[in-house]
């Protein structure tokens, strides 16, 4: 594939994930990696996705005023996700980028289908001071292998009964974390060529783009009516990446 068709596919690919974040507040990595794990393949697609997620992610992640309690509740999670990640990252240099994107993508339906079924994980209670470690540790090696810190951490982090504007900040600290732990990874394991870093970089207009498109939607649309439209879409498209292994 040619230099400017791999753009192409990645500016389109941006520009939607930064759509779906403009109008919900999330799903730019996850979307963006679906998209490009299908089109580039994986190990492709978690280069590119880095820098736009790390930066979209930062602003989330500091803005909200509930930066220091939020560390000191989630910090187990961290700790444990960054060294899980680097053992992911390894696992994935060695092995088949497509069955790799299959298990990405049953990690993709499980988490659209939760949120269409609207599915709350138990709070852990008395619980989450050894959950945490365990939790941050499942999901730190299933970043490291496909790229996408969602399972189980966004469920369990719903979990705590934390406010809205809490959770997405604390949801923006774990993704910035993770990625920039990935990145590390990455980088370690020669999985980060410079020029995918570049075009990564490059990634950040078309999903600044996407997201201002999706925010002046977003006061047009009802919210709870896109959200359905987008897990459907998800639902579907994790199913396709998890079962194309088996049907191509």
């Amino acid at each position: 594939m040619g230099v400017v068709e791999t753009a192409g596919i990645v500016a389109v690919a941006f520009l939607l994930a930064g759509f779906v974040k403009g109008v919900i507040g999330m799903g730019l990595p996850t979307v963006s990696l679906a998209l490009l794990a299908l089109t580039l393949g994986l190990k492709e697609a978690m280069a590119l996705m880095l820098i736009p997620a790390i930066a979209t992610n930062l602003w989330q992640g500091l803005a909200g005023g509930n930066f220091k309690n939020l560390m000191k509740r989630i910090w187990p999670l961290l700790l444990a996700a960054c060294p899980a990640i680097w053992v992911g990252a390894g696992v994935l240099a060695r092995a088949s980028a497509l069955h790799l994107a299959a298990v990405l993508g049953a990690m993709i339906f499980i988490y659209a289908a939760l949120a269409l079924a609207r599915i709350d994980v138990p709070a852990p209670g008395r619980h989450e001071r050894w959950m945490s470690p365990l939790v941050g540790g499942a999901t730190g090696i299933l970043t490291g292998l496909t790229g996408s810190f969602v399972m189980p951490a966004v469920p369990y982090l719903q979990a705590l009964g934390l406010s809205r504007h809490e959770l997405v900040q604390a949801m923006g600290i774990s993704f910035s974390v993770s990625m920039l732990a990935l990145a590390l990874a990455l980088a370690g394991h020669s999985l980060l060529p410079a020029d995918l870093g570049l075009m990564s970089a490059g990634a950040l207009v078309p999903a600044a783009a996407g997201m201002m498109l999706g925010i002046q939607v977003r006061k047009r649309l009802s919210e709870d009516r896109f959200r359905k439209i987008f897990f459907v879409a998800l639902a579907l498209l994790g199913a396709w990446l998890a079962l194309r292994p088996w049907v191509l």
